[in-house]
């Protein structure tokens, strides 16, 4: 980028870093995936086991990510720590199935997420109500409200990086307090039941888990609530907007996602106390959230739970499109995308171009399939990459020792080997599980081949 250009501004501090981390990720799965998962696994031990293994493999993924975002603070995270470790291509193929798939494929998740519960107060909103329809194709009510969200929220975050993050602020502090709430007002009003987690651990499977087998029934659940954890990663890609990047990423990455993990298993624990396994699978549009506040509640319960969702999957878009424009204007300023996308607003000094690209793909995908669908679409492209990154600090340790490295992994080696471990463990079953949706994903990174070609060997932008 020649002088005199515009460029990203640094206005992101450690409390916007955190808010980012907490608001990409409490969005709409925590509040509808263990529904889903109930359809897969009827045993409560296994249900909490898999949200708390979860989370204990999102903190060794974040403290692998800690090291490789101080040592390399540069717009793209992922894109950027791909391509040094497996080079240019293996960056590539990630900033591609981010901006085909995973980010875009998360963010209609949420959208549509969000119209779910809007049905709540406006009974006409939802996947089974269709709005219209064109050669044989029903579109429904909830993707004509999901549309409408992700183009608000595509052009709010045109307008500065500082709105955005406002925005985030005040979205994340919201949803978090929700859920604690929830969890308090549930043991103090005592309605539910202790006598739901018994039998604690079994090899139960729900009708659709019976189909696949265990493992394959395992690894389908956890799809869903690996889905609930993803984006904690997505601060580093706004690491150039960061003050002070060395020191706030790892302490947002690691402090961001211990939040996270404390909130989601304190949540399971509320939903499953509240609503036996058994009858989670049955919850209408998988509320499962909004029932279990009901029968807390009563009314007001579910009427205060539906408000909390509707501002955490509002948030959780709005995080989303803001850090994942970032991966596309990066690739642009390497020329591997259209160099359009690499261009600063002059006035709003945020990558406008690259925001309405993303947009318009989150848009179609909102039109191609179910919530469920989405969501094992985006989790497993999502943990493969998430896995090739963790590997990649191996890599990165040998080959560039030399590396200025502010952090250094705790647990190096054993727990990002831990990490890579599980997930491929993960990533076997998904597939087996769910080739369809899982597929999808791996067809969506293989298009990318083509278009690497085509761009590569174009000199980056100074």
């Amino acid at each position: 980028m020649s002088k005199g250009e515009p460029k990203l501004v640094r206005g992101l501090g450690l409390l916007e870093a955190i808010t980012i981390i907490v608001g990409t990720v409490i969005g709409s799965g925590i509040f509808v995936a263990p529904s889903i998962m109930a359809g897969y696994i009827q045993s409560p031990g296994l249900m909490m086991g898999l949200w708390i293994l979860g989370g204990a493999l999102t903190l060794c993924g974040a403290l692998a990510y800690a090291e490789l975002s101080s040592a390399m603070p540069r717009a793209g995270g992922q894109y950027v720590f791909l391509s040094e470790s497996f080079g240019p291509l293996s960056g590539f193929l990630f900033g591609w199935t981010y901006l085909v798939a995973i980010n875009t494929g998360t963010i209609a998740a949420v959208a549509v997420a969000f119209a779910k519960y809007l049905g709540v107060f406006v009974p006409g909103i939802g996947e089974g109500t269709t709005l219209f329809q064109v050669g044989g194709y029903s579109f429904s009510s909830a993707q004509a409200v999901a549309l409408v969200v992700v183009g608000f929220l595509t052009w709010l975050n045109t307008t500065g990086v500082k709105t955005g993050a406002a925005v985030q602020n005040l979205f994340t502090i919201a949803k978090f307090a929700a859920i604690v709430v929830l969890v308090v007002v549930a043991l103090l009003v005592g309605k539910g039941s202790l006598a739901n987690f018994r039998p604690v651990l079994s090899l139960d499977l729900g009708p659709a888990g019976v189909t696949l087998g265990l493992f394959a029934a395992l690894a389908v659940a956890m799809s869903k609530a690996l889905f609930a954890y993803d984006a904690w990663y997505t601060v580093a890609f706004a690491s150039e907007e960061m003050k002070n990047p060395e020191r706030d990423l790892v302490r947002s990455l690691i402090f961001g996602n211990l939040g996270v993990t404390l909130a989601y298993c304190a949540a399971v624990g509320v939903y499953l106390y509240m609503v036996p396994i058994g009858e989670m699978a049955a919850v209408k549009d998988g509320r499962i959230a909004a029932e279990a506040a009901q029968r807390i509640m009563g009314g007001a319960g579910l009427g205060f739970i539906t408000i909390a969702i509707l501002v955490s999957t509002f948030g959780c878009a709005n995080g989303l499109i803001l850090t994942g424009a970032r991966v596309v204007y990066a690739m642009a300023r390497d020329r591997l995308f259209f160099a359009s996308a690499a261009t600063i607003h002059p006035s709003y000094l945020t990558p406008a171009n690259a925001l309405l690209i993303q947009g318009g793909i989150a848009a179609a995908l909102t039109l191609t399939g179910t919530y469920s669908d989405l969501l094992t679409m985006t989790a497993f492209s999502s943990l493969l990459f998430n896995t090739l990154t963790v590997a990649g600090l191996f890599v990165l340790r040998r080959t560039q020792p030399n590396l200025p490295r502010p952090y250094r992994a705790w647990g190096y080696p054993l727990l990002p080997a831990l990490f890579v471990a599980v997930s491929s463990f993960f990533l076997v079953f998904i597939l087996l599980g769910d080739p369809r949706n899982s597929g999808l994903g791996l067809i969506l990174t293989a298009i990318g081949g083509p278009f690497y070609l085509r761009w590569r060997g174009r000199p980056a932008v100074a």
